[in-house]
């Protein structure tokens, strides 16, 4: 057997486990895995040459198809490059499995290049980290190997999903001889069955009876996938129970004439009176994090008095609003779904209805929602020409059942206060696991990779230029589109109570920046579109979603004075509500 067919056997483990996609970035060390993967007929490969982006590439691809994404690099500081994406998607519970190459580790600390401690590498933000052994002669170790790639996959995807990371010392030679073939040996797939997830009846019994015991309930949606499913049966529990659904844009809660979506303007009331009587008594949230202040702030300063997180993560008690009383540990979709048959069926049989003052708290939050969105819509009708505006007349020309990715910092603030009608279908996604700006475009280009769909990544600047590697890929598909709103700045520094204060604020919080993104259009060969006016931008949305040969950018260029200038307007006029 040659010396490394057991890593040669890692690919054949990929695709019989289900993995489908891998990134790879070039390198030396890593050449016995990355021709592995290459010549194996059932793997696709790309390739993204800086790490960084590659991490937030494959990222994008888990986001979008749900299913854990391979990457290869090589030793040293590459694997590092990683770090930013593998702490993004630990957060977001995504699945991916990084395959670093290293030296075998008698080499460590001695002056060798490349050279780095990179077991565990990445502490707590991987679920695991395996380190495979740099010699195979004896039996054990093969079986080792294949147990260990076995584990790790398996562990990828089940819940909590997240990434998992494999060390893969390796000994020169690292390529096969002339006339050498690289076949693959049979391998031993292993099956880790996911645990069921269900409650006893007496505990059922209890929830139930707690719902029932109380009137005024609230239900909050998290970051999460879109789900039409679970936005129907949350539909029929704020309709036929008088339920609130509060939502924000990352949690895929579409604007449909019942669910609360403007609770960043309206709960940045400064009325306590109006604030109290929208305190729950019962509060059921769903989903991942949470995007605006005013909505966090909201629930720390008015908690409820019982508060159910339902998800099927366990291991840890997550509990932002310092209020959570339950943790149900189950997925919120068959939880929801039981749970309004329960209730509809027992008030069936009792011939009960809702009190009225369900349907009251629900019609009093709807109220507030109503108020918000008319102060949401006086700030735009009679705003100059700003990112904001910008945005509002991006989020009009979204396509139907397209992809929206939104960049961190302004966009997906303006995005959320924007919103998009529900009957829209726009599925949205945003990196708000740990909310970085350094991977934004890569991982909008990666979700792009895996649908036909149209993927369009809203962006500001300095996110943009930060991550512009996203755009040197030698396969950038055709259904992209990048909308860049460049102020040359910074501009939430101008936006955020503190730094818009300081006399440092230009120099050393703004980056501010004379780039546009035409060269980098050019150089990845795309096609490239400026304006700077609202008639220019309009032009520029028509036919932006036509279809199209590459992948198309339109760069929206504003001014920051006049961002900071309408946007405190904006805030004037919520704190007068």
């Amino acid at each position: 057997m040659p010396i490394l067919q057991p890593i040669v056997n890692i690919a054949e483990l990929l695709y019989q486990k289900g993995i489908t996609d891998v990134i790879i970035s070039p390198g030396s060390r890593s050449a016995p895995l990355t021709m592995a993967v290459a010549r194996h007929p059932g793997l696709r490969t790309r390739v993204v040459a800086d790490e960084r982006s590659a991490g937030f590439v494959a990222l994008g691809m888990a986001m979008q198809s749900r299913r854990t994404v391979a990457i290869i690099c090589t030793s040293g500081s590459a694997v590092y490059n990683l770090a930013p994406a593998v702490a993004e998607a630990y957060f977001q519970e995504v699945p991916l499995l990084l395959l670093t190459a290293d030296r075998p580790h008698e080499w460590l600390y001695q002056q060798d290049g490349q050279t780095m401690a990179q077991a565990g590498v990445f502490g707590a933000h991987v679920k695991r980290s395996f380190d495979l052994p740099a010699d195979y002669s004896h039996p054990d170790a093969r079986w080792f190997i294949e147990r260990s790639v076995n584990e790790a996959i398996n562990l990828s995807g089940l819940v909590p999903a997240g990434p998992v990371h494999i060390n893969v010392p390796l000994r020169e030679p690292f390529y096969p001889a002339e006339g050498e073939t690289m076949a693959v040996e049979p391998v031993r797939v292993i099956e880790t069955l996911p645990v069921v997830q269900q409650l006893p009846a007496e505990t059922w019994h209890q929830l139930l009876d707690e719902w029932e015991g109380t009137e005024r309930k609230l239900i909050a949606v998290g970051q999460m996938p879109y789900d039409p499913a679970l936005l129907s049966v949350l539909y029929h529990i704020s309709e036929e129970l008088g339920v609130p659904v509060i939502g924000e844009l990352v949690g895929n809660i579409g604007h449909n004439g019942l669910f609360i979506s403007h609770s960043d303007t309206l709960l940045g009331s400064p009325s306590e009176k109006l604030l109290e009587s929208l305190r729950p008594e019962l509060l059921l949230t769903i989903g991942g994090s949470f995007l605006t202040r005013n909505l966090k702030t909201f629930f720390r300063q008015y908690p409820s008095n019982r508060h159910w997180h339902i998800s099927p993560t366990v291991d840890r008690v997550v509990d932002p609003f310092r209020s959570l009383t339950t943790l149900v540990p189950m997925a919120p979709l068959p939880f929801l779904e039981k749970l309004f048959a329960d209730i509809d069926y027992q008030r069936f049989r009792q011939g009960d209805d809702d009190s009225d003052e369900s349907f009251d708290f629900r019609e009093r939050w709807q109220q507030a929602d109503r108020q918000a969105t008319r102060t949401v819509q006086q700030a735009l009708a009679t705003s100059a020409f700003t990112d904001w505006t910008a945005t509002q007349a991006v989020m009009d020309a979204l396509p139907t059942e397209s992809i929206l990715h939104l960049a961190n910092s302004m966009p997906v603030r303006y995005a959320n206060m924007c919103g998009v009608p529900a009957d829209r279908r726009v599925a949205v996604s945003a990196n708000r696991g740990v909310s970085g700006i350094d991977g934004c475009l890569s991982t909008a280009v990666g979700a792009a990779l895996q649908t036909d769909k149209l993927v369009t990544v809203l962006i500001g600047d300095v996110a943009f230029f930060y991550d512009r590697n996203a755009l040197w890929h030698a396969q950038l598909p055709a259904n992209l589109r990048v909308v860049l709103l460049n102020n040359h700045a910074g501009h939430i520094f101008r936006i955020i109570d503190g730094p818009n204060r300081q006399p440092e604020l230009a120099e050393f919080f703004e980056t501010e920046q004379p780039l546009t993104a035409k060269r980098t259009a050019e150089d990845a060969q795309i096609s490239y579109i400026f304006c700077d006016n609202q008639d220019d931008l309009a032009k520029a949305l028509t036919g932006f979603y036509d279809p199209s040969e590459k992948a198309i950018l339109v760069e929206i260029r504003t001014d920051k004075l006049v961002n900071e200038r309408e946007f405190k307007r904006y805030k004037v006029s919520v704190k007068e509500m």
